[in-house]
């Protein structure tokens, strides 16, 4: 790398903040008061994620006598649900190709639940007034490689082939450039409906709101310490007091779970993104992105990006980091290193935004499985419920609440061997995108074992 484009990339991050553009605004709730004493409830929910949040929601709708309690450790949407790019798919299975290998004789059922589940999401939205920046916009996977064209229009023929296509479209070089013009674009995949962009601070806080207005007593600033059978249900001890409750839910995700055997079904992998000043009508109109759908590019170490409701272009992905030891650490969220790698590849995509800056640069830890999608599950005779393991791709599946598949992801082993395994799976990655998609021995066991992991 030429040390003057260096100095050009790293400029444009001079000004950036180390903090989530989402959750850097004036508008940010008031956090509700610390649990202090003994409570009761029928349902206690332990995390304010999206998870929590929408199964203290849909519980009280379904019963509004039903009391609920939700418990959160920091702050209502604090964690991945207000850092996320904002890309809500209606996909379950963490996109159309994995729900297809892995569970081909339900795919139909999979992706009708699933545009069910984006459907009654956005009917949600409206019904509570959800301020979070909804947009029913799309998602084009563009390709930036000649293999990955041949590959996007191969996949584009097996869903025509089983009856998968309904609303997608493939468009060649000149058609995806029409949509937003990148010199690296060289094919699409344009799926027209499956896919919204909000704002997923604004989407956790409007949650927030509403169950505080159906009645849901939600606390903040504690974090729950202990889960253990109480009589007939289940204590949980807090910093400053308890809660006992009828049914446990459990949205921790990435956190370590209060069900023990559950932990070594998920790693924390940490994602970082970037968040541009707002775009210029002229600059706009140089890459032509005006039907403002999400974007993704094909690669195993890929980018994602999206405009902001004020015209700002997120992007984010490339690095996939997998701390030893698995430990979720604030550290962790800022690494500069990624940033500049971030900013070139921007520059790279987009070199007619020249001089734009960046003025937000953030990270945070994913719950990744090793099927890359989530599990659910009962324990203590079916008093206590749990998700987890969305790998990145949780902002509408957060939502669905159907035990989609019973069987369990395949546990990461302990250390070291879950760092080597996943080191080597990264570099085989970079390595099969810088030769072809030519994929090695390695990634072909895991193909073969069902294991997952990307970017």
């Amino acid at each position: 790398m030429a040390p003057s484009a260096m100095s050009r990339w790293t400029t444009s991050l001079s000004d950036a903040q180390p903090v989530p553009y989402w959750l850097d605004d004036p508008g940010k709730p008031h956090p509700e008061p610390a649990l202090t004493g003994a409570e009761t409830c029928d349902l206690l929910v332990v995390g304010g994620g999206y998870s929590g949040l929408w199964t203290a929601l849909l519980a009280k709708e379904r019963d509004p006598r039903r009391d609920v309690v939700l418990l959160e450790g920091r702050e209502v949407g604090w964690a991945a649900s207000g850092r996320n790019g904002g890309f809500c798919a209606a996909s379950l299975t963490h996109g159309l190709p994995n729900g297809l290998a892995r569970w081909p004789d339900e795919i139909h059922k999979l992706q009708e639940l699933g545009a069910r589940n984006l459907d009654e999401m956005e009917k949600a939205v409206a019904r509570h007034g959800l301020d979070c920046e909804f947009e029913r916009t799309g998602e084009i996977d563009v390709a930036t490689e000649p293999y990955q064209a041949r590959e996007l229009r191969d996949w584009y023929e097996e869903m025509e082939r089983e009856g998968l296509a309904d609303g997608v479209e493939f468009l060649d070089t000149e058609a995806v450039r029409e949509q937003v013009d990148s010199p690296t674009f060289r094919a699409g995949l344009h799926d027209r409906r499956g896919v919204a962009m909000l704002n997923p601070a604004k989407l956790a806080w409007g949650l927030k709101r509403a169950c505080l207005r159906l009645g849901v007593r939600v606390y903040e600033h504690t974090p729950a310490l202990t889960l253990k059978p109480y009589g007939a249900g289940m204590a949980v001890r807090t910093p400053y007091g308890s809660v006992r409750a009828r049914e446990v839910a459990l949205g921790t995700n990435v956190f370590p779970n209060l069900v023990k055997r559950v932990r070594a079904y998920t790693v924390p992998v940490y994602d970082y993104a970037l968040m541009t000043e707002p775009l210029t009508a002229d600059q706009l109109a140089s890459i032509g992105w005006k039907n403002r759908q999400g974007l993704g590019d094909s690669a195993n170490q890929f980018h994602y990006f999206r405009l902001s409701a004020d015209n700002r272009v997120l992007w984010g992905g490339y690095d996939a980091v997998y701390p030893y030891g698995g430990r979720v650490r604030a550290e962790y969220d800022d690494r500069p290193e990624t940033y500049a790698k971030l900013a070139e590849h921007f520059f790279t995509c987009f070199p007619q935004l020249e001089g734009v800056r960046f003025t937000h640069a953030w990270g945070g830890a994913i719950d990744t499985c090793s099927r890359f999608s989530a599990f659910y599950g009962t324990a203590h005779h079916g008093k206590v419920a749990y998700a987890a393991g969305y790998t990145g791709l949780g902002v509408g599946a957060t939502r669905f609440g159907a035990d989609v598949v019973r069987k369990k992801p395949l546990p990461f082993p302990p250390e070291p061997f879950a760092w080597t395994g996943i080191a080597l799976t990264k570099w085989s990655l970079a390595r099969a995108d810088a030769h072809g998609g030519r994929r090695n021995l390695w990634l072909r066991t895991m193909d073969r074992f069902g294991l997952g992991f990307d970017s």
